[in-house]
């Protein structure tokens, strides 16, 4: 912990490493130190290798020959396959590296090998090369260490003249042989390109250049560039550039461009006592002719390698690809490195993928670095610059491109620090903008720090850039990191600036305004708010027409954006006073709100409440009177959901003087047509919005019970509009979203709640009788069905009507009775969302006639329903109402007949009659009804009726294995009614689904067991045995042999099918 401290500055620790080095090898080297402390101090010393670097830590072990022999031995003995101590064999290869640099012939080490009789000793440079092969093919980290000592070992004199031929040619073959389909194979090849990139960097070029061409055609067979393992495409890189540098002559190119001292203060000081900065500028155009020598061919495949490389999908292989065309290009002719610049530049393709405009921007830095990008190259070079620094390729819901201005932010630094301010003055303005954008408005903190550290460094070391010390004390390298901080303080600091003003507004117009990421849009939108008093007449005459026009377009991030930009800017210029004479063309604002932006469901509700602003704005002659047609009424129309909704929000939204003359004629009529269901079920949405809107027009018109139909709510459109509204009351339509139809009802009743206020306050003669009892019985239904939260809103606006007194609504059904059951003083504590409550009260409805159809019917549906609670209490408050009219057969008769009336009303509606059947069964299992005077009744027959029709061709597992049930329930009644109940139930015993005949036969064998006086005593047991011994989901044959055999002990006719020809069994 105590060494992570100075992983930043490692440079630190330099004058502390010798002593602790010391210390801990005094321990290693010490014969009494146990294994395990040895292997502690070693892992130790890799801490501190790790943190300073091997390469300078591993200069300070001792390498004396007395050192090389025990290294060697200690080494030997350990095991390469011990995963605890790979720190002790990593530093022991390191400090065998450093022995290895003895200016002594490794064979007068060897001493008298065969001095004792019997002993063949290996030689020292054996034991060692056999080390280096062996840790080669490790997976820890010993391998990186074993690559090190062969570069420092292969390439001395001694070893080179021996061994370099026989480790290269096993290297090869090694490379050749090896798989990187495998763990083995990938592991064996890191280490061999680990050695060869080593050797080729370390080597002498005359010892390798016979050795290059092979390599390199062994590289090309094996194709390590196509590899799927990123580490070993980057070995292939850097193993191919060093032959690339092997195969050219090691010289400084002379044609490169020089700009002098690259200290700052020895050219302040030279510019301050001189006057003028001495550029050791050579002539560029008078090449020399000591440069004319022939460049292998190999070379252009290695270039070509490299160029590859620049498109990696990896940024480690595309970074050492553009230090390897930097290092090549070097020793290149002028004419060829132009060729290699020209190259880099084909990266910059808007066919390229992000991975080559990184990797181009990569070596297009190095190139200037290294003074290898002429001057007469900026021009084509500094436009794709700038592009880079605002690169942003979208892709899905994000996009790429922080890594292409990131390393674009590298090449600028690079370019401040190679070029004379004479170079750079044409492209200063440019990069200068183009830096500024960066910092404060990239999305990217990394980008944002390196665009400012980038403009730091060109302030520095141009001094040409505007304003650039005022500006990096606001946005410097710490600043930038807060996002609202760039885009809503510091960009207004610098457009105060004249250069930056016009390029930063641009920017967020072109960039920003539509980006991908929300948050990004919304800061854009709200710094050209704060920017609009630095340039008024610009904003209002050049950017709002822009944003109008990318407000229609089809991008929906940029109609997003462009919304509020229009937003922000016309108050930022309403604030400033300057005109706006664009506003003025309103009919392109509104155009704009709901044509295009009804597909942003979050801002229909903010472009509704806009529209009547404009309105009154723009579309008003004179108090009272429009000067415009609307608009919407055929959008009502149109195929798209959302276009049908924000249109129907937009006629709710009119103000009166708009709708005035045109209610009923222009807008009820075609609201109207929109509430009506059709086949098309996506359409919920619009007629939930429409239903909403007739009500809102309604309420803005005003209500007069003499006046026109088409300026107020009359006596002549009174009715339809109730028609309309209560009709939505029924919409049950379903989709893959579940009850979308609620949506509907919840809007129909939010409606009929705010017109029927508005009618009883000005004219309450016009709500009739059937109106009001229609409308009570509707909200009694949905304030008993199963969905709580729609079961809570009808609730609600249930005891709303009831409890008006301003003003009181009038010929509610049951008045007196239903304030006694929901009294005034207990409403607001009554939780309708919670089962428990509402249901006991709901239930208190089915006393009055008029409310017990609707109140039954919304019952069905929560007793018949799924969700446990809504089920239980729902049931439990049904059951205490038939309780309590036991006694009462008239009432029961009623109920019985209210019963009858809901199912034949909903036969094969299967949202009613599935759960219907379902509370059927619960009242027949519970003894609800009076056997003893149901014998033969004609309702019973009426039932079964129904449920033969109900299960007629149905394929519905639940509904028919209800039917069974409530079959079976039924069973208790005595007379003709059980014959013909036996019967169906004998029908289904031979149903085609199988899972029906076994669900029949265990109903009919519970019921068998509960009513004993069904059947003779005399047969029970074999019906019972057959009934619970067959295997009724066998084939219909074998089932059908049973079922006929219990027809005839239940003294039941067996079923037939009836063809009009002799009867055929079934």
């Amino acid at each position: 912990v105590i060494m992570d401290r100075y992983q930043e500055q490692p440079h630190l620790l330099d004058s502390h490493l010798e002593w602790m080095l010391n210390m801990l090898l005094k321990l290693i080297r010490d014969e009494k130190s146990p294994p395990l402390l040895v292997h502690l101090g070693f892992k130790f010393l890799y801490i501190i290798s790790k943190v300073r670097g091997y390469k300078t830590f591993m200069q300070l072990f001792p390498h004396e020959v007395a050192d090389m022999q025990p290294v060697l031995d200690l080494l030997c003995r350990q095991d390469p396959k011990d995963t605890e101590t790979w720190e002790t064999r990593y530093m022991l290869l390191l400090w065998l590296s450093m022995t290895c640099l003895i200016p002594f012939d490794l064979s007068r080490l060897d001493g008298h090998l065969n001095s004792e009789p019997g002993l063949n000793r290996e030689p020292i440079m054996d034991r060692i090369l056999a080390v280096a092969k062996t840790y080669l093919r490790v997976s820890d980290k010993s391998r990186d260490a074993a690559s090190v000592l062969v570069s420092k070992f292969v390439t001395r004199p001694d070893v080179k003249q021996k061994r370099l031929g026989d480790f290269l040619d096993w290297t090869l073959t090694t490379i050749s042989q090896a798989s990187d389909l495998t763990m083995e194979g990938t592991v064996t090849l890191d280490g061999a390109l680990q050695s060869l990139a080593q050797l080729f960097k370390h080597g002498k070029r005359e010892d390798f250049l016979q050795y290059a061409p092979t390599v390199l055609q062994c590289l090309d067979q094996k194709k390590i560039a196509e590899s799927s393992l990123a580490m070993l495409r980057k070995l292939g890189v850097k193993v191919v550039q060093r032959l690339g540098l092997t195969f050219l002559k090691p010289r400084l190119a002379k044609w490169r461009y020089q700009r002098g001292s690259r200290s700052l203060a020895v050219n302040l000081a030279q510019s301050t006592a001189a006057g003028k900065v001495l550029d050791a500028k050579p002539e560029l155009e008078s090449g020399s002719r000591e440069e004319d020598y022939d460049i292998p061919e190999e070379v252009e495949n290695v270039i070509e390698q490299l160029l590859g490389g620049l498109k990696d999908k990896e940024t480690i292989v595309r970074w050492s690809a553009a230090k390897g065309i930097g290092r090549v290009t070097g020793r290149l002719p002028k004419e060829l490195a132009d060729e290699v610049v020209g190259s880099v530049l084909d990266c910059f393709s808007f066919q390229e993928t992000d991975n080559a405009w990184h990797g181009g921007c990569l070596a297009l830095a190095e190139l200037g670095r290294r003074g290898l990008l002429l001057p007469s190259r900026l021009s084509d070079v500094v436009p794709v610059i700038l592009k880079a620094l605002t690169y942003d390729e979208k892709r899905g819901a994000c996009s790429l491109g922080s890594n292409v201005r990131d390393a674009a932010c590298y090449v600028c630094w690079a370019f401040a620090r190679a070029y004379d301010p004479s170079e750079l003055k044409p492209y200063v303005n440019q990069i200068a903008s183009a830096l500024v954008i960066t910092a404060i408005f990239d999305r990217n903190v990394t980008c944002r720090k390196a665009a400012s550290a980038a403009f730091q460094e060109n302030v520095g070391r141009q001094g040409t850039f505007p304003h650039g010390i005022d500006i990096l004390t606001a946005a410097d390298y710490f600043a930038v990191g807060n996002l609202n901080n760039c885009y809503l303080t510091i960009s207004v600091y610098i457009a105060g600036f004249e250069e930056y003003t016009k390029p930063m507004i641009d920017h967020l117009v072109s960039r920003k305004i539509n980006h991908w990421d929300g948050v990004i849009r919304d800061l854009a939108t709200k710094a050209l708010h704060n920017l609009t008093p630095q340039a008024p007449d610009y904003m209002a005459k050049t950017v709002v027409p822009q944003l109008l026009s990318m407000a229609t377009g089809m991008d929906l991030h940029g109609r997003h954006g462009a919304i509020l930009a229009c937003a922000e800017i016309t108050h930022a210029l309403y604030k400033v006073g300057a005109e706006i004479p664009v506003i003025s063309k309103a009919e392109v604002l509104i155009e704009l709100l709901f044509n295009h932006c009804v597909w942003i469901c979050s801002l229909q509700e903010a472009a509704v409440s806009a529209l009547a602003a404009l309105c009154e704005e723009y579309y008003q002659l004179q108090p009272g009177v429009a000067d415009t047609h609307i608009q919407y009424l055929a959008a009502l129309r149109s195929p798209e959901v959302l276009t049908r909704c924000g249109c129907a929000l937009a006629l709710g939204s009119l103000p009166r003087f708009m709708i005035h003359s045109k209610l009923q004629q222009v807008i009820l009529d075609s609201l109207q047509e929109a509430c009506r269901m059709t086949q098309k079920e996506g359409f919920a949405e619009a007629r939930r919005d429409a239903a909403t809107a007739m009500a809102r027009v309604c309420v803005t018109a005003g209500v007069c019970a003499q006046g026109s139909p088409d300026s107020a709510v009359c006596e002549k459109n009174v009715t339809a509009v109730y028609e309309a509204l209560l009709d939505c009351m029924n919409d049950y339509i379903t989709d893959s979203r579940g009850d979308v139809g609620a949506w509907v009802r919840a809007a129909a009743m939010t409606g009929l709640l705010d017109l029927t206020l508005q009618v009883a306050g000005s004219a309450p003669e016009l709500l009739s009788p059937a109106i009001c009892q229609r409308m009570m019985c509707c909200l009694a239904q949905q304030a008993a069905e199963k969905i709580d939260r729609y079961r809570a809103h009808a609730g609600s606006v249930f005891l709303q009507l009831l409890h008006s007194t301003q003003p009181v609504v009038p010929h509610i059904p049951h008045r007196e009775e239903l304030l006694s059951i929901f009294p005034p003083h207990s409403a607001e504590s009554l939780n309708w969302n919670a089962a428990s409550q509402a249901f006991p009260h709901v239930s208190q409805l089915l006393r009055l006639p008029v409310y017990q159809y609707h109140t039954l019917l919304g019952l069905a549906v929560s007793v018949g329903g799924l969700t446990e609670t809504t089920v239980r209490y729902s049931s439990h408050s049904l059951f205490e109402h038939l309780k309590g009219i036991q006694q009462d057969s008239a009432a029961l008769l009623q109920f019985g007949d209210t019963l009858l009336r809901i199912f034949r009303d909903n036969l094969h509606n299967d949202r009613v009659s599935v759960p219907f059947l379902k509370m059927l069964d619960q009242i027949l299992a519970n003894s609800c009804f009076d056997v003893s005077q149901q014998e033969n009744h004609q309702d019973l027959l009426f039932l079964l009726s129904l449920c033969k029709e109900e299960i007629k061709k149905s394929k519905d597992i639940q509904k028919l294995r209800s039917c069974v049930a409530v079959y079976c329930g039924l069973i208790l009644f005595q007379g003709d009614v059980r014959k013909k109940i036996l019967v169906q139930l004998m029908m289904l015993l031979c149903h085609p689904f199988p899972v029906i005949r076994k669900a029949t036969a265990s109903q009919v064998y519970e019921m068998l067991l509960t009513y004993d006086d069904v059947i003779d005593a005399a047969v029970l047991d074999d019906v019972m045995t057959v009934l619970s011994d067959t295997n009724w989901e066998s084939d219909l044959t074998t089932v059908r042999s049973h079922r006929n055999q219990l027809c005839d002990w239940l003294g039941v006719p067996r079923p037939t099918v009836q063809h009009g020809s002799p009867s055929l069994p079934i």
